[in-house]
């Protein structure tokens, strides 16, 4: 029996060893492409050991290097305060909803649960935020139509906070005087973390990656995210291979890392989110597996 177990677990570390190989691969060739010559790029594709190694692409587009830097800014300001204030929002519309003595609670969850199958849509969301509350070309476009609360992440909370969350600890702290903002933030939240961890990764991924509100409300571009910025970039990159620039688009062109570019922008985007997300690893599992499966 003995050897059976240590058999089957023999094997299953052998699979997951190649599925880690699996989803390594992509990444590890995307970051060697973009380090290779352009030249070589097109002749042999893309490859894990090159013939020649360039830094074409990452000179091209340090040339912005300001640029960058103010885009990174804007894109670090903006996922810190919107994923703060949205898991705030989450947290206090979620707690009440995992309270069984809350009036009217089975209506509320109701209207919550509504906003996951109907939205306004496009056009209407588009004229409110910029007719009737003017945020286009201000850095809270790239916030505000983002930080309205997700009816899955208040789901995956109020799961955690019920299933996880005794009601003799609640009753506990009402019995000692606290109010209910202060068990909240003084007792639930220390004992979630591992949900609470789950769901900044979760925003925190949207607020980085999203670049539809930048494409949608700003025309300055002072105010471009990262990934609007280096959208922008590749468009120009794409632009002038085309040889829409006129006469000299296919001189120029021909100077232009385009496919290495596209490498290189893939990296700049990605890199501080792989350098983020092992230090929530453990709590992003946990908080899944039991906000998500128990309920």
């Amino acid at each position: 029996m003995v050897e059976n177990g240590r058999t089957f677990q023999i094997f299953a570390n052998a699979i997951m060893f190649l599925l880690t190989i699996f989803c390594l691969f992509p990444f590890v060739l995307l970051v060697v492409s973009s380090f290779t010559d352009e030249g070589t790029l097109i002749r042999n594709g893309y490859s894990l050991f090159p013939e020649k190694f360039s830094l074409e692409s990452y000179s091209y587009m340090f040339q912005r290097l300001d640029t960058i830097v103010r885009a990174y800014s804007i894109t670090v300001f903006v996922t810190v305060f919107g994923t703060v204030s949205s898991l705030l929002l989450t947290v206090l519309l979620s707690y009440p909803l995992s309270r069984s003595d809350l009036p009217h609670r089975g209506k509320f969850a109701f209207f919550v649960f509504f906003t996951m199958l109907f939205n306004g849509g496009l056009v209407p969301t588009y004229i409110m935020y910029t007719r009737y509350f003017n945020l286009d070309n201000t850095i809270w476009s790239l916030i505000i139509p983002a930080l309205l609360v997700n009816a899955f992440y208040v789901i995956m909370m109020r799961t955690y906070f019920s299933t996880n969350i005794p009601d003799e600890v609640i009753e506990a702290g009402r019995m000692d005087g606290a109010g209910e903002f202060r068990i909240l933030f003084q007792v639930v939240l220390p004992m979630s973390l591992p949900m609470v961890a789950t769901l900044s990764l979760l925003i925190g991924l949207n607020y980085w990656n999203d670049w539809r509100n930048g494409l949608y409300y700003l025309t300055d571009p002072n105010l471009f995210s990262i990934q609007n910025m280096l959208n922008t970039m590749l468009q120009d990159v794409q632009f002038l291979a085309s040889g829409g620039a006129g006469s000299n688009a296919s001189e120029i062109a021909a100077q232009m890392p385009s496919v290495g570019i596209k490498m290189a922008i893939a990296v700049v985007g990605a890199l501080p989110i792989m350098i983020v997300y092992p230090f929530f690893q453990k709590y992003f599992v946990k908080g899944i597996t039991v906000g998500a499966v128990k309920g």
